[in-house]
C-alpha cells in the first residue's frame, strides 16, 4: 500500500503526463499536413523546377522558412549572429528545415534539426534530398526539452518563432544552455506578449489560447540571463516588420500554403495582432558564458 504523500506524488506525476500527451496531440494536429511530400513535389513542379535536378535552397524560400518573415527574416539573423563557417549548428523547431540548408548552403554549416511533427520531419528530408545537403543536415523527431545531445555539442543554437508553443521555458533555456560550447550563440527570433492578451485565433502556431504560451520580451530576456546566456544583441522587430510591404514576385505555387492550412486567416490574425499589441516580434543573439 501506498503511503498518502506517494499517492499524492504519483496521482500528480500522472496527470501531468496525460496533459503533456494532450497538448502534444494537439501541436501534432494543428502542424499536421497530410501527403505532405507529395504536396511538396507537385508544387515544385507546378513552378517549372525539376526535382530530379539539385534545387537551390534559394528558390524554395518562399516555401520552407515557416516564421515571421520567411527568408529575409532568417538571412537578417545569420548576418546578425555573424556564425562562423564550418560551425555546428542545432535548429530547434526546423520546420522543413529552410534556414537549416540556408546555413549550410552560404556558410557550409553541419545542422542538426529538431522538429516535432513527423509531417514536417519528411518534408524537410525530401527538401534536403533535392537540394544535395543531406549529407550536411540531420532531422530528429524529439523534443526540445529533452535534446538528445551531449553537453557543450554546438557552436550555435538556432531558433525563429518555436517558444510560443513550449510553456516550460525555463527547461528550454536550460536545455540549449547544456549542449552549447563555452562561448557559443543562441541566435532566436520570437513571438512574445503584448500589452493585452491575444484574441485572435487561429494563429499560425495555435489554433486556440490552449496551445499558446507567449511571455513578453522582458521575460525572455531575464529567463535567458537567469540560464547564464548573456545579450550581445537583443531588440523588436515588430514596427520594422509591420512597415515593410512584401515584395511582389507574382503568383508562385511555392507559398506556406502547399502545407498549412488557412493560411490567409492564420497570417492575417497575427498581423492585425501584432498591430494592436496584442503580440510582439523579438529578436536576439546571445552568448553562454
Amino acid at each position: 500500500m501506498l503511503f498518502p504523500d506517494k499517492a499524492d506524488n504519483r496521482h500528480v506525476q500522472n496527470t501531468l503526463n496525460l496533459e503533456e500527451s494532450m497538448f502534444m496531440e494537439s501541436l501534432e494536429k494543428h502542424y499536421s499536413a497530410c501527403d505532405i511530400e507529395a504536396r511538396i513535389l507537385a508544387a515544385v513542379r507546378a513552378a517549372g523546377l525539376i526535382p530530379e535536378q539539385h534545387l537551390s535552397p534559394e528558390a524554395l524560400g518562399a516555401l520552407d522558412h515557416f516564421h515571421t518573415g520567411g527568408l529575409r527574416a532568417s538571412r537578417e539573423l545569420l548576418e546578425l549572429a555573424k556564425i562562423p563557417p564550418d560551425a555546428r549548428v542545432l535548429d530547434i523547431g526546423a520546420g522543413l528545415a529552410g534556414p537549416a540548408r540556408l546555413l549550410a548552403s552560404v556558410l557550409g554549416c553541419h545542422v542538426d534539426c529538431i522538429e516535432m511533427s513527423p509531417d514536417f520531419c519528411a518534408g524537410a528530408v525530401l527538401l534536403n534530398r533535392l537540394t544535395g545537403l543531406d549529407e550536411r543536415i540531420k532531422i530528429h523527431k524529439c523534443s526540445a526539452l529533452d535534446l538528445p545531445f551531449p553537453d557543450d555539442s554546438f557552436d550555435v543554437v538556432w531558433m525563429q518563432n518555436v517558444g510560443m508553443n513550449i510553456a516550460d521555458k525555463q527547461t528550454l533555456y536550460g536545455e540549449i544552455y547544456r549542449v552549447l560550447k563555452p562561448g557559443g550563440l543562441y541566435a532566436f527570433q520570437e513571438m512574445a506578449a503584448g500589452e493585452t492578451l491575444t484574441s485572435y485565433f487561429p494563429l499560425p502556431w495555435a489554433t486556440d489560447p490552449a496551445d499558446s504560451f507567449l511571455i513578453s520580451s522582458e521575460e525572455i530576456r531575464l529567463l535567458l540571463g537567469s540560464n547564464g546566456f548573456i545579450a550581445e544583441l537583443f531588440e523588436d522587430t515588430s514596427d520594422a516588420h509591420l512597415s515593410m510591404t512584401p515584395a511582389d514576385m507574382g503568383p508562385s505555387p511555392l507559398t506556406l500554403g502547399v502545407y498549412v492550412d488557412n493560411l490567409a486567416q492564420k497570417a492575417g490574425n497575427a498581423r492585425r495582432s501584432l498591430q494592436e499589441g496584442q503580440i510582439r516580434l523579438v529578436r536576439g543573439v546571445f552568448r553562454v558564458e
